[in-house]
């Protein structure tokens, strides 16, 4: 039976740690999107994690520290790299993954050798990983491969019912200030690999290391390495331009289809702030297709391009529809 929603949103920092200490699960405000969070050495409060939101067991997570002076025991390896990276970017949208240490359990990381950790930037989570002195494990606060969460309310509307008020909290920072995930480099690689785009680009990892990136080969081995992903219900077709994409959605809308047009691309910043509640936006209006106009490939524009289409690659296009850009 589904759990009533009233009393689950609060911004009361000794509340929500209150609930990770009881094993319960906190959805914490980011800089990128909002995170499911367990206290990450509870492995009965990590399996709910999973649990709620229908994510396989074998998907790794990503550990939460307050700063650098917490990774201890979570890698058992920290690296000169990872240190340089550090340095710059944390607290931040950077995700480091690193040789799993022994306060990590396998529940975590999904059997793996390796673990993903971030220090994040938002002020309500850092104040809440700081009183913790632990680490956080949390992927995105919603069903698993569906659209991420970038305010309390969405977090709300999606784990509506399974989240237990008295047990769990959502703790409102906020609409998230970037609104993509954090990039993500592997550094147990020679040369390192961008696995998943985010606001810290591949060529500023690059010039940070001194070493150029490569990109993600090999098998799936962290957050949002999936061909599909972040999809809305509705079909997600990407073109090239506004011209293509009125075009296409004509054609759409003669056949009795209600179809949305969507372009950002003229301001990079703003489409990635905005792209997961666009895509909601696209779903509450209850369309049959978005036709979205790709950003860009530069700077966060990697990121947004990476999310469109992994959120387009849910189905094909429809019969007699021109191919999605990649």
């Amino acid at each position: 039976m589904p759990f009533p929603t009233d009393g689950l949103i609060s911004s009361d920092v000794e509340l929500a740690l209150e609930r990770i200490r009881n094993g319960g699960l906190v959805a914490i405000p980011t800089e990128t999107v909002y995170g499911l969070a367990a206290d990450a050495e509870q492995p009965d409060a990590v399996a709910r994690i999973y649990t709620i939101k229908g994510r396989p067991v074998h998907h790794p997570l990503i550990v939460h520290v307050a700063g650098v002076e917490f990774v201890d025991g979570w890698v058992g390896e920290f690296s000169e790299s990872a240190g340089r990276l550090a340095t710059v970017c944390w607290p931040g949208p950077l995700t480091m993954l690193l040789p799993r240490g022994p306060r990590c359990p396998i529940e975590v990381t999904g059997g793996r050798s390796t673990v993903g950790i971030r220090v994040p930037s938002h002020p309500l989570t850092l104040d809440l990983l700081a009183r913790l002195g632990g680490g956080l494990a949390a992927p995105s606060a919603n069903r698993f491969g569906k659209v991420s969460p970038t305010t309390a309310q969405h977090v709300q509307h999606d784990l509506a019912g399974l989240l237990e008020p008295g047990r769990d909290l959502i703790l409102d920072g906020g609409a998230c200030e970037i609104g993509v995930e954090s990039t993500i480099v592997d550094l147990t690689v020679d040369p390192p690999q961008v696995l998943r785009a985010g606001a810290i680009s591949a060529e500023q990892i690059g010039r940070l290391l001194s070493i150029p990136t490569a990109p993600a080969s090999g098998p799936s081995r962290t957050s949002g390495m999936m061909l599909s992903h972040y999809a809305p219900d509705c079909r997600v077709l990407l073109v090239d331009d506004g011209v293509e994409a009125e075009a296409i959605a004509a054609i759409l809308r003669s056949r009795g289809e209600r179809v949305g047009v969507l372009d950002r691309s003229d301001d990079l910043v703003l489409a990635a702030q905005l792209l997961y509640s666009d895509l909601r936006a696209a779903d509450e209006g209850h369309l049959d297709a978005l036709v979205v106009v790709m950003p860009p490939p530069r700077g966060i524009g990697h990121a947004v391009r990476d999310r469109l289409t992994k959120a387009a690659s849910r189905g094909g296009p429809a019969p007699d529809e021109p191919n999605p850009v990649g």
